[in-house]
């Protein structure tokens, strides 16, 4: 007989990814493999596999699972692909990644988010991660380059400041706009001067911290 979780766990791959057309097998199988339930606050762990935004502190969420998978499947993360994440938050994500892609450098503004989710990350057994703490909301690491790069949280306009950061033939997904619709977006960097972007589907979530809309002043 399957143990609570572990039906739970089926139920948001099945009843909620699947359905949005996240058909992936190697994305689906992230959802079953990754404990999902580790990483959220002992005060949500109720919400774990529920389609919301979990509350993680600072007044930070983490995305729906069904947000997650669809970010995971346009992305396409291979297994020789060096990712960089804005925005660990408790690491989850980053596990995901850790999964699909060779490696994952992870960066937040938050250090007691940087030093939870490295302390799990490594008990959990996920190599190959590298986590930083500082304020990478429009780019880090300017002296590397990776084939993957993924916003956890939102951007009123496109982060064009690391756009510099991607290989040729890299992507990098943010969640864009000021309303109260957003839109997720990738960026694929065609040749060293030449960048496409195509928009995928619309949401709603948090904004990274220096990302937010600038308040409107009135005379």
């Amino acid at each position: 007989m399957p143990t609570e979780i572990e039906l739970a766990r089926f139920n948001m791959v099945e009843q909620q990814i699947r359905p949005w057309d996240v058909l992936d097998k190697r994305v689906l199988e992230v959802f079953f493999n990754v404990q999902r339930e580790r990483f959220v606050p002992a005060a949500e762990r109720k919400h774990a596999f529920a389609d919301v935004a979990v509350p993680i502190g600072h007044g930070q969420t983490m995305l729906p699972p069904v947000v997650e998978g669809r970010i995971l499947q346009y992305l396409q993360v291979q297994s020789n692909e060096r990712v960089l994440e804005i925005g660990t938050g408790t690491g989850f994500f980053t596990a995901c990644l850790a999964s699909l892609g060779n490696s994952v450098r992870s960066v937040d503004i938050f250090p007691d988010f940087t030093e939870r989710a490295g302390s799990l990350l490594s008990e959990l057994g996920f190599g190959r991660v590298v986590l930083e703490t500082g304020d990478a909301h429009d780019g880090w690491a300017t002296d590397e380059r990776f084939d993957v790069i993924v916003f956890t949280g939102a951007h009123v306009s496109m982060p064009e400041g690391c756009f510099h950061q991607l290989n040729v033939g890299g992507r990098l997904l943010a969640i864009t706009g000021n309303g109260p619709i957003q839109t997720v977006s990738m960026v694929t960097r065609v040749s060293e001067t030449q960048f496409d972007t195509d928009s995928l589907f619309e949401t709603r979530t948090g904004y990274l911290i220096g990302a937010e809309p600038q308040p409107a002043f009135s005379l």
